[in-house]
């Protein structure tokens, strides 16, 4: 159920991850590779945390709204490094979607907590 309750905010996790990928691979082609470290680097933490906050989401952890946190900071970041480069398409399109991504992963982690049977069972 936790699926279809955050599958808007799933499926950006999961647009913004392909995005990233994409732009590392396309910035790791790019003449000048070294001028492009950082957003590479923050391209692969941006993707390997949206795919995290995705798979809690779709497994209601309860660390969910947490890993959402997270997850729109690292976007936020990756964002304003590829608008650095903005020239580039891929890195226009992956600030786009890292942008969408901040603010479905905002709307997330701010949402009420809804209510689950067996709520007040002591966690092993």
């Amino acid at each position: 159920m936790s699926h279809e309750i955050h599958a808007d905010c799933i499926e950006a996790c999961h647009a913004c991850a392909d995005a990233c990928d994409h732009c590392a691979s396309a910035c790791l082609s790019e003449a000048d590779v070294k001028r492009m470290a950082e957003c590479i680097r923050l391209d692969i933490d941006c993707a390997e945390l949206c795919r995290l906050a995705a798979a809690l989401m779709a497994r209601g952890s309860r660390f969910a709204k947490e890993m959402c946190r997270v997850c729109a900071v690292a976007c936020e970041a990756c964002a304003r490094e590829c608008e650095r480069h903005a020239d580039m398409e891929h890195c226009r399109a992956c600030a786009e979607a890292c942008r969408k991504c901040a603010d479905e992963c905002r709307r997330m982690a701010s949402e009420a907590q809804p209510a689950v049977a067996g709520a007040g069972v002591a966690a092993h």
